[in-house]
């Protein structure tokens, strides 16, 4: 049954308002997915805060030929059944969900993405971004760097105390 033009506009409203506000959106071919397999991945991707939709790709390109933000962006990647991963939240998220998921279900492929500036992004640089650790990650590495010196410090001082505590202990039992 055909989609009716209410129905495409809907869509495409919907999807510009997603793309609005979507920091990284990724698409992946998912042909050869089940309908569980589907379900499993929206799941999974709603913890982490990602939005998955299938949308046929002539809609897609109405909708980035409509926001002016992609109306330049290179469409050509848009071949094929395809799901599009977007987040709001996280620059990385859609990528390390879809990279995560398509380790125990080879059907699903990386097919490229789109970067909030609008900017058309390679399989190779969605896979890159999948790798990167994510922003919580990198929050706790640069708290640790930061308190570094002060254990360091420390550390240090606890190590006289102990020296010190050592002589006296010996001396008292001498």
């Amino acid at each position: 049954m055909a989609i009716t033009r209410d129905k495409k506009q809907t869509l495409v409203a919907d999807f510009s308002d997603v793309l609005a506000s979507s920091k990284l959106t990724v698409f992946a071919q998912y042909q050869g997915l089940s309908v569980a397999d589907l379900q499993e991945l929206r799941a999974a991707a709603r913890t982490q805060g990602v939005k998955i939709q299938v949308l046929k790709n002539r809609l897609v390109r109405v909708t980035l030929a409509s926001n002016d933000t992609y109306k330049d962006t290179d469409t050509s990647a848009l071949v094929g059944q395809l799901l599009y991963a977007t987040s709001d939240s996280d620059e990385v998220a859609p990528a390390k969900v879809l990279d995560e998921f398509a380790k125990t279900h080879e059907a699903l492929q990386f097919a490229g993405g789109f970067s909030a500036e609008g900017l058309a992004i390679s399989v190779d640089d969605v896979k890159a971004l999948a790798k990167l650790p994510s922003r919580d990650q990198l929050v706790a590495e640069v708290v640790a760097q930061l308190l570094s010196p002060v254990h360091d410090v420390t550390n240090a001082l606890s190590g006289n105390l102990h020296a010190l505590l050592d002589g006296v202990s010996e001396k008292a039992t001498a």
